[in-house]
């Protein structure tokens, strides 16, 4: 495979010196809103923009220094993006936040008052979207998720811009935390993984989690005391998942803690897995929304320079292990 020397470009700016992306992602919209609305005791809708924005600039003040580049989007990330170091490139989100929950199946929908192109004019260095993906649903539907990302690969590239693409696996009436969708996800996730790698999407890069719910794997800290998977089937879960794929491949860590998401990275380097690097968000910063909430700015801004920092030097530790996306896109000679 070959990626345009503006990509490659692209590319290269949102990952390190050995071509791996460890990035920090902080384009939650929806999420966050949540989270300031628990720790604050109020509605969401009731949380000011002001905040939403104020901390997302905090974060990525303290935290970019130690990320290849930072995941944003222009609805409460724009001032947050001109804040960034100079070292860290910007990838922005160019989907509206979660899903609407009165449309059946999960929908895709992009920012209305933005473009590819727009994106790119504000600093956008790669493009994301994300897509919830079932094997469940209606052919029909299927297809029409499947078109929309056409129309996004198309747009990327006709902008020259790098294509990220997340699945986030569901099933229809199943609750995404319980042990019988656990049993489902590492085929919905492959499924997904083997169709979006055909060229006809334009996806440069995906952004999956990984294909287990450590919670329910043998062993894990993160175990509930289900076991769906024992360590060794889990392993083989995740060569399975690389396998089905000739794209780069990177994890998100998909609001687990910081420590599972580590020992997550640990089993995919164990699995012998070429994973080409993380997104990560919440399992980086997200205990930091309290601290905003009760102490203010300059709270934040002390337990981002402790706690925020050492959760980012314990993912960069672990991503010794990742390999470059140069491996799936090789330099011409």
């Amino acid at each position: 495979m070959r990626l345009s020397p503006g990509k490659r470009k692209r590319l290269e700016a949102v990952s390190d010196s050995r071509g791996v992306i460890g990035a920090l992602a902080i384009d939650q919209r929806d999420a966050l809103r949540s989270l300031f609305s628990a720790e604050s005791k109020i509605e969401k809708s009731l949380v000011p923009r002001e905040r939403l924005e104020e901390f997302k600039s905090i974060v990525v003040r303290a935290l970019s220094p130690h990320a290849s580049a930072v995941l944003l989007e222009p609805e409460y990330g724009l001032h947050a993006a001109a804040q960034r170091a100079s070292s860290s490139g910007l990838l922005m989100a160019y989907e509206i936040s979660g899903y609407d929950p009165a449309v059946p199946f999960r929908f895709p929908r992009l920012l209305e008052h933005w473009s590819v192109r727009r994106l790119v004019d504000a600093g956008a260095q790669s493009i994301k979207v994300l897509l919830y993906y079932a094997l469940s649903d209606p052919p029909e539907i299927q297809e029409r998720k499947r078109v929309w990302v056409e129309r996004v690969g198309s747009e990327c590239a006709g902008c020259d811009v790098p294509f990220f693409l997340e699945i986030v696996p569901y099933e229809g009436g199943m609750d995404e935390k319980s042990p019988r969708f656990a049993r489902s996800k590492p085929a919905i996730l492959m499924s997904a993984m083997q169709e979006f790698s055909k060229e006809r999407y334009g996806v440069d890069v995906l952004k999956v989690g990984v294909p287990v719910t450590m919670a329910y794997v043998e062993g894990s800290s993160a175990s509930s005391g289900t076991f769906i998977h024992t360590r060794a089937e889990a392993l083989d879960l995740f060569r399975n998942a690389a396998a089905v794929t000739t794209k780069p491949f990177l994890f998100l860590s998909a609001g687990v803690s910081n420590r599972a998401f580590n020992e997550a990275l640990r089993m995919a380097s164990e699995a012998g897995v070429h994973f080409c690097g993380v997104l990560c968000g919440r399992a980086t910063w997200k205990e930091g929304v309290g601290v905003f909430v009760r102490g203010g700015a300059n709270a934040l801004q002390e337990w981002l320079e402790n706690q925020g920092v050492q959760n980012m030097r314990s993912i960069n530790e672990s991503l010794k292990a990742a390999t470059s996306w140069w491996e799936n896109y090789p330099a011409d000679e």
